[in-house]
């Protein structure tokens, strides 16, 4: 069972707003979630991504994977080293 941190869609239709979550990688991209570590908004410019560092680093720790766009989300907000 791998635990993945990705992004969980909410808001409307042509309206998304995204969740960071935590979760195990088997679950739905709006299924069940493990833990809430913050969230980003595509609809603003610029683009604001809102991440609590804490729980971040203590599940990178705990050996979850973040996806290739979080990654890259993580990376353009200053949070990941490449």
């Amino acid at each position: 069972m791998a635990v993945k941190i990705r992004l969980a869609r909410r808001g409307d239709k042509k309206s998304p707003f995204y969740r960071l979550v935590v979760a195990n990688s088997e679950s739905p991209r709006d299924g069940k979630f493990i833990d809430k570590i913050g969230t980003y908004d595509p609809k603003q410019t610029p683009h604001v991504i809102q991440v609590d560092e804490q729980k971040l680093a203590d599940w990178l720790q705990k050996g979850a994977k973040p996806t290739d766009t979080v990654r890259s989300l993580l990376i353009s907000g200053g949070l990941l080293k490449k």
